[in-house]
Order: structure tokens, then C-alpha cells, then sequence
């Protein structure tokens, strides 16, 4: 038997910049991955630019995941290796437990489109029962890196929440 509604998973979209928590750059990417979520049937409760600062970034997930009891926060921003790139550390520092295939799967499909994507470190790790996921922080890139992971999304959500119906029998 088919699930028969899909929950409306409440999300977080986090971007992490220094400039544009300065409002020095104009945050692309958090917008537009907040449209693709809400297109899937998402629920954005918050969005947040924020310094690329591992303590600020661990402070904020923790308390999306602890006390806001969000089921999905989405990162953009801080997965490359410049000095100021935290990102993944700050996500490892939270998390309970990495869901590998997620990352694997959106470097990929980024390999696919450009060399580049090699230097991505973002990560996917379960915090309680939300889902953290690690993107680039260019547009295009995050783009690429949710579109590839999106469609497993509901299902892995479904799961995490306790849902009991077989993998087979989930749309």
C-alpha cells in the first residue's frame, strides 16, 4: 500500500557567507533552493544567512534541529577549501550519524558537469531526526547538488520519522 500524503517536512535553508552576511553579495542560492523545496511540497519554517564560523554554524544547526525540530536543514556555502570554509566541520560536529550516499550521490552528478567538483567537501548527517545536508554555496552548483538528491529525500524523510512501511511501498 502506497503512503497516502506526503507530510509536509518542515526545512531550513542556512546559507553560510561571510560577504553576505555583511550584505557585501547578494545570497542566490538560499532563495532558489527554498523555490525547488517549496516546489516538492516542502515547508521552508526559516531561512538564515550566516558567517562561514564553525562555533556560529554548530550553535545554529543544533538549535534548528533541538529547539525549532526541524525535519531537514539545507546548507549552501562553505564546502570548498579555502581557510574560511567550515562547513562540513561545523555539520560533523553536530551530527549523530553521516548518510554518505546523499553527499556521494551530489558530487556525482557535479562531476558530470564540471572537474571542479572534486573540491567539494560538504557532507549528510542525521541529527536526532533531521537530515543535514551539506551544498555548494555557487547557485548552479547547489542546484545540481539538490536536483540529484531530491527525488530520495521524502522517502529517506519518511524513515528517519519512523515510518514503518516497506521501502518498495513508498512513493
Amino acid at each position: 500500500m502506497a503512503q497516502a500524503t506526503s507530510p509536509a517536512y518542515r526545512c531550513g535553508v542556512l546559507t553560510l557567507s561571510d560577504k553576505g552576511s555583511r550584505g557585501e553579495r547578494e545570497d542566490t542560492s538560499g532563495p532558489m533552493l527554498q523555490e525547488m523545496l517549496r516546489a516538492q511540497g516542502f515547508s521552508i519554517a526559516l531561512a538564515q544567512i550566516i558567517p562561514d564560523q564553525q562555533a556560529l554554524i554548530e550553535k545554529t544547526l543544533i538549535d534548528w534541529v533541538d529547539e525549532q525540530q526541524l525535519d531537514l536543514i539545507v546548507t549552501t556555502g562553505g564546502t570548498g577549501v579555502a581557510p574560511s570554509d567550515q562547513t562540513p566541520e561545523a555539520t560533523r560536529a553536530v551530527i549523530e550519524r553521516e548518510v554518505p550516499g546523499l553527499a556521494e550521490a551530489m558530487r556525482m552528478a557535479s562531476l558530470e558537469k564540471t572537474i571542479q567538483a572534486v573540491w567539494s567537501r560538504g557532507i549528510a548527517g542525521i541529527r536526532k531526526n533531521c537530515l543535514i545536508l551539506n551544498l555548494p554555496g555557487s547557485k548552479k552548483a547547489a542546484k545540481e547538488n539538490l536536483e540529484a538528491v531530491l527525488p530520495a529525500l521524502t522517502h529517506g524523510l519518511y524513515k528517519l520519522q519512523g515510518g514503518r512501511q516497506d521501502c518498495e511501498n513508498i512513493i
